[in-house]
C-alpha cells in the first residue's frame, strides 16, 4: 500500500495559512521597516514637533503588523503593511481620532533626548516646507507618487484603501506642489538615521533658578505693559512669533539679501519671464517696509489676510527671493517677489506700518512665458484693478469682449510699469450674472521683442491675469483628404477672434479663484443649418490651470445669436484633456429650433471625425463631421462617432 501526507482538516489548514500570511508580513516589516517609517513620518502633520513626529512615525509601523489584518488576506505584505502604515498617519492626523490611532500601546520612550532627522540643505527645507502647507492626505499621496514611485491611479487606490476621504483631490494637490520629489529620500526626511541633543541640563538649571525666574517675571510683565502702552511699532508689522531661523532660512529674511535685476536684463536674454522684470516702485530701497512684508510672508500674524490659488503652497521663503515691486497704488502699500515658483503680493495701508493688519496672496506661475508673466494684479479697489506689467511690455489698452467691433480703449502705463485702473469682469453685478460689459486688457510688446505681437489678459480673481488665444476652425478639405491636427492658438486680437470670444466670455466667470493660465476658444466645426438658415459656429473653450488640471466648455452658436450673447452648453469636462493638444478629437450635440419651428437634432465633430450616429430617442447617421437630422421637441439621443484611426467619440458630460 503507499503511503500519502496526510492532508489537514479546514481549520488546521486555515490556521496555519493565517501563521505563515504573519510570517510573511513579520519578513516584509523587518525588511521594508526604514522604508515604511519614512513613508509614515512624510504623511503625518508638519505641526507636530520632530521629536514626536518621530516617534509616531515608529510606533504606526510597529502596530502595523497585526494578525487579525493579514491572515487570509491575499494582498502582498508590503502593500498590506504600507496601507495600515497610510491609515495609521492618516487617523493621527484627523484630530479626534488621534487616541484611536494610539489606542493600547504608548510611544516608544525616550528620557532625557530630543531626536530629530538630520538637516538638509535649501532645496530639502523648501519641499519641507511646501508639504508642511498640505493636508494629509496630499503628503501622502507627495510621498506615494515620488517616494514610492506609483502612478496616479494606483496612489489614489492606495490612498482609498487607507480611508482618504478624497484620493482624487489628494493626488491631484500633489501633483501640483511640483519640486524635486526625489528629495524625500534625503537624511531631511529619514526618521530612522536621527540627530540627538539633551533637553534635561536646561530644565535642571531652570528648577535651581525657579526663585530667581519668579521674580524676573513680574520685572519683565511690568515692562511689557509699558511697551503696549506707549512704545514704537513692531518692526515686523502684522508678523507673528518668527520661527527659528539661523544660516539660509535667516539669510532669506534680510532684506539685503534681496534678488535685483538689472533694469535692461530683459533685452539681452533669450526667454522672457518673471527672472528678468526689475525692481521697481517708489519704496524699492525702503528696507524697513521689505522687512515687515518678509517677515509677514515667514510667519504671518492673526491679524493677516492670507490667500492662495489652488495647489499654491503658503510656505516661507527658503532662500532670498527676487524683489518685483515696492511702492504705494490707490490706498496700499504693495511689495512683490517672486521665489522662482511663486508671485507673493504683501499689501498694507497706505502710510501704516502694518500693525493694523496686512494682506498676503500667494499664486503659483510655473514656466511663465512673454504672455502669461506680462502683468501682475497690484492692487484692486472699487471694482477696479490696477496691474504691474512687464518691461517688455510698451503699450497698453482694454476692450470690451461683449462687444468686438468697439475699438480698444487707451489705457495709462506709467513709466514704472503700473497701469491705470481697469474695470473687473464682473463688478457691480449680481452672483451669476456676467452684466453689459466684459473688460479685458490688451497688451503690445516693445518693438525690442523680436516676436512682437498684441495679446489680450483678463482679470479672474487671482494675482495672475488669464491670457485669452482662439484657435480658428479647420479649413475645408475634400471628402476623402486626410485631416490634419488643429492650428495652434494664436492671439485673439483679430475679428474672427473677438467674434467667436463674444460669445464665449460670460462662461469666464466660471473659473474665478482656480488659478487659470490660459483659455483658448477652439472653433472646431461649422455646420450648415436646414432649411438654409445659415451656418453654426461649434467652440471648445479649454482653460489649463498653473497647477495642470484644465477644463473644457463646449458650444453651439447658431448664426441668430446676438454679439455677446452665450453659446448653447453642449458639453463639459471638468477635469480631463479633451480640446487640448493632448485631446484633439471633441464631437458634441443639441436640440435646435429652425425659424420655421421645427426641432432638429445637430450633431458636429473635429475635423478627424469621418462620421456621427444618432440612435435611442433620434435614428441618423451622418458621412463627415456633422450630422442634422429632424427630431421631435425633448428628444434625447446617444450620440457616437467615429475618427479616420478608428476612434469611437462620445460628447462630453454635462450637456
Amino acid at each position: 500500500m503507499k503511503s500519502r501526507p496526510v492532508q489537514p482538516t479546514g481549520t488546521t489548514a486555515k490556521k496555519h495559512a493565517a501563521q505563515g500570511a504573519v510570517a510573511e508580513a513579520e519578513a516584509a516589516l523587518v525588511e521594508h521597516y526604514p522604508r515604511l517609517v519614512r513613508l509614515a513620518y512624510l504623511a503625518l502633520p508638519a505641526s507636530t514637533a520632530r521629536h514626536r513626529r518621530v516617534l509616531v512615525a515608529h510606533r504606526i509601523v510597529q502596530r502595523a503588523l497585526r494578525a487579525g489584518a493579514v491572515a487570509g488576506n491575499g494582498t502582498e505584505a508590503y502593500e498590506l503593511l504600507r496601507r495600515e502604515v497610510l491609515r495609521g498617519a492618516l487617523a493621527h492626523g484627523t484630530g479626534g481620532r488621534v487616541r484611536e490611532a494610539l489606542a493600547g500601546a504608548a510611544l516608544p520612550y525616550v528620557l532625557g533626548l530630543r531626536l530629530h532627522p538630520r538637516a538638509g540643505g535649501s532645496d530639502e527645507l523648501a519641499l519641507d516646507r511646501a508639504l508642511a502647507a498640505l493636508p494629509a492626505p496630499a503628503r501622502a499621496a507627495y510621498a506615494l507618487l515620488g517616494f514610492e514611485g506609483l502612478d496616479e491611479p494606483a496612489a489614489r487606490a492606495v490612498l482609498d484603501a487607507a480611508g482618504a476621504a478624497d484620493p482624487r483631490g489628494a493626488v491631484r494637490t500633489a501633483t501640483g506642489l511640483g519640486g524635486d520629489a526625489a528629495l524625500l529620500a534625503a537624511g531631511e526626511f529619514d526618521p530612522c538615521t536621527v540627530q540627538m541633543r539633551p533637553t534635561d541640563l536646561l530644565r535642571r538649571r531652570q528648577r535651581a533658578r525657579a526663585g530667581t525666574a519668579v521674580a524676573a517675571a513680574g520685572v519683565a510683565g511690568a515692562l511689557l505693559l509699558a511697551f503696549a502702552g506707549g512704545g514704537s511699532p513692531s518692526p515686523t508689522g502684522a508678523a507673528g512669533p518668527p520661527a527659528a531661523a539661523s544660516g539660509a532660512a535667516a539669510r532669506a529674511l534680510d532684506p539685503a539679501a534681496l534678488v535685483r535685476v538689472a533694469p535692461t536684463a530683459w533685452t539681452a536674454t533669450g526667454r522672457l519671464e518673471f527672472t528678468v522684470w526689475p525692481a521697481r516702485g517708489g519704496r524699492a530701497g525702503d528696507t524697513a517696509l521689505l522687512r515687515r512684508a518678509l517677515a509677514v510672508w515667514a510667519s504671518p500674524g492673526p491679524s493677516v489676510q492670507v490667500s492662495a490659488t489652488p495647489g499654491t503652497p503658503r510656505t516661507a521663503p527658503a532662500t532670498p527671493p527676487q524683489l518685483l515691486y515696492a511702492g504705494d497704488a490707490d490706498k496700499a502699500t504693495v511689495v512683490l517677489f517672486y521665489d522662482g515658483l511663486r508671485i507673493i503680493r504683501y499689501a498694507e495701508a497706505r502710510g501704516g506700518n502694518g500693525s493694523g493688519g496686512a494682506a498676503l496672496d500667494f499664486a503659483q506661475v510655473p514656466d511663465a512665458d512673454i504672455t502669461t508673466a506680462a502683468a501682475v494684479v497690484l492692487d484692486r479697489i472699487d471694482g477696479n484693478t490696477r496691474y504691474l506689467t512687464a518691461p517688455w511690455v510698451a503699450q497698453a489698452e482694454t476692450r470690451d469682449l461683449l462687444d468686438p467691433a468697439r475699438k480698444a480703449a487707451p489705457l495709462a502705463l506709467a513709466a514704472d510699469g503700473t497701469t491705470g485702473p481697469v474695470r473687473m469682469p464682473g463688478a457691480g453685478v449680481p452672483a451669476g450674472q456676467c452684466g453689459t460689459a466684459w473688460t479685458a486688457m490688451q497688451l503690445h510688446s516693445s518693438a525690442k521683442v523680436a516676436e512682437q505681437h498684441a495679446f489680450l489678459l483678463t482679470d479672474l480673481g487671482d494675482l495672475s491675469p488669464v491670457h485669452l488665444t482662439f484657435t480658428p476652425p479647420p479649413a475645408a478639405t475634400a471628402a476623402a483628404a486626410p485631416a490634419g491636427p488643429p492650428a495652434a492658438p494664436a492671439e485673439a486680437t483679430g475679428a474672427a477672434a473677438l467674434a467667436s470670444w463674444a460669445h464665449s466670455a460670460c462662461r469666464l466667470g466660471e473659473l474665478r479663484g482656480e488659478g487659470v493660465r490660459a483659455v483658448d476658444d477652439w472653433q472646431f466645426a461649422r455646420s450648415v443649418l436646414p432649411e438654409k438658415a445659415g451656418e453654426g459656429l461649434w467652440t471648445c473653450d479649454r482653460a489649463d490651470t498653473w497647477r495642470g488640471p484644465g477644463r473644457a466648455t463646449v458650444q453651439f452658436v447658431p448664426p441668430s445669436a446676438l454679439a455677446g450673447a452665450p453659446g448653447t452648453l453642449a458639453g463639459q469636462q471638468s477635469d480631463g484633456s479633451a480640446c487640448s493638444r493632448f485631446g484633439q478629437h471633441v464631437m458634441a450635440g443639441v436640440m435646435w429650433q429652425s425659424p420655421a419651428g421645427k426641432w432638429y437634432l445637430l450633431a458636429a465633430g473635429s475635423s478627424d471625425v469621418t462620421s456621427i450616429t444618432a440612435s435611442a430617442g433620434v435614428t441618423a447617421r451622418g458621412k463627415g463631421p456633422t450630422l442634422a437630422a429632424p427630431a421631435a421637441r425633448g428628444a434625447r439621443a446617444t450620440l457616437t462617432a467615429t475618427t479616420r484611426s478608428g476612434l469611437t467619440l462620445h460628447p462630453l458630460a454635462g450637456n
